[in-house]
């Protein structure tokens, strides 16, 4: 088989690219594979679900600015044959809440979201008390209030990016790359499991938690590694007033979900690879009393059910690594290591990545700083109080 562009990974992010390289230039051939269509145990349907404009670094900003308000016009954007792609967006808002010794920090992350024309608003503890009484603030600093955030469904994502992209000429093929051909500045073809080869003009790995085994085939090291996360579905016996999605820097973050609520609480302790097994004993142990100390209330909770999920976390700095240069590949592209933000910015990077491809630059968004040329140079990139 011949194409112009080969995505490896058929999640939220590689469908993003995807759709945008055909929505931009329709001769472009484009072929995605996905060694798991069933995407049994894919990070996309595993996610929170959380967009949310509230970062630090400027770009972080920039892509929540672009992607969700594209979310917000998916269901019309994404449609096929007349048929609306739901996600189920809802603008719930997002609560960023910090103890004393972090509110400085908070303070320059919300001098630079109001910079970059985000609607954002500075409470105290007083202020937050007033709006949300359930909660306790006794040990809080401030907090941050982004009401045009939110969530949505994100499996519903996934499967809208890839209807879309296939309506408009996407071929997706179920297989595995196993291995390349290539020179010193290229690619030339991959080997699938099944015994095919693929041509290609351009390659973009977007294998997610996988992206390391992807590299590995080319004596790349990257320092992307798989973190077992857990999303907790729950629910409290007593009453409270609506809530936004809540994330403190001890790694609490939860929302509302139906009935109850679904969140938790990562923790970067957590050993690196492939592993989906669940404990039970987890929510219980370090969840709930994180829940029941930010909300008295919750006291009285049960957890309904927990999916285990990989996080592509970059343990370099835990942002991104989007473009060429990795094993001075000129036409092989990173797009991993979103370190869990990677749902909320598919639409940014997938735009981001096809203007690469199509133009040899960015034309939008410029996330040069989030290259590969930080890794080889030693220079991390961070959020700064951001989980």
């Amino acid at each position: 088989m011949k194409t112009d562009v080969l995505i490896i990974g058929g999640g939220a992010i590689g469908s993003a690219v995807a759709y945008f390289l055909k929505a931009a230039q329709p001769a472009c051939r484009v072929i995605v594979t996905e060694r798991d269509p069933t995407y049994g145990k894919a990070s996309t349907p595993r996610a929170s679900g959380g967009v949310r404009r509230l970062f630090s670094l400027p770009e972080n900003i920039e892509l929540s600015n672009f992607s969700i308000p594209f979310f917000e016009s998916f269901p019309e954007r994404m449609a096929v044959d007349g048929e609306r792609a739901e996600i189920g967006f809802k603008k719930g808002g997002y609560l960023f809440i910090v103890p004393p010794s972090a509110c400085d920090m908070l303070k320059m992350n919300f001098e630079t979201e109001q910079e970059l024309g985000v609607n954002v608003a500075w409470l105290e503890p007083d202020a937050l008390k007033e709006r949300f009484p359930s909660m306790n603030v006794s040990d809080l600093g401030a907090a941050v209030h982004s009401p045009d955030d939110g969530w949505l469904d994100p499996y519903s994502v996934l499967q809208g990016f890839r209807k879309k992209a296939k309506s408009l000429g996407v071929e997706y093929v179920a297989d595995e790359v196993i291995g390349f051909e290539r020179t010193a500045t290229s690619v030339s073809k991959v080997r699938l499991a099944s015994g095919s080869e693929v041509q290609a003009e351009w390659f973009v790995n977007s294998a997610g938690a996988w992206a390391k085994e992807i590299c590995a085939m080319l004596d790349i090291v990257v320092p992307i590694e798989p973190l077992r996360r857990y999303e907790h579905y729950f629910e409290c016996e007593s009453k409270i007033e609506p809530l936004p999605y809540i994330k403190d820097v001890a790694r609490l973050a939860f929302r509302p979900e139906g009935r109850g609520y679904s969140g938790g609480v990562p923790t970067l302790d957590e050993p690196r690879g492939y592993n989906f097994d669940a404990d039970h004993d987890y929510f219980e142990n370090v969840v709930w009393p994180a829940l029941a100390h930010r909300f008295p209330a919750f006291e009285r909770t049960k957890v309904k059910n927990t999916l285990p999920g990989l996080y592509d976390q970059n343990d370099f700095d835990g942002n991104l690594i989007i473009g060429p240069g990795a094993g001075g590949l000129e036409n092989f592209h990173m797009l991993a290591g979103f370190s869990g933000h990677g749902l909320m910015h598919a639409p940014g990077c997938g735009r981001a990545m096809s203007e690469l491809i199509l133009t040899g630059r960015y034309q939008t968004i410029d996330l040069t700083r989030l290259g590969w040329q930080r890794i080889r140079d030693g220079k991390p990139l961070p959020e700064r109080g951001i989980i």
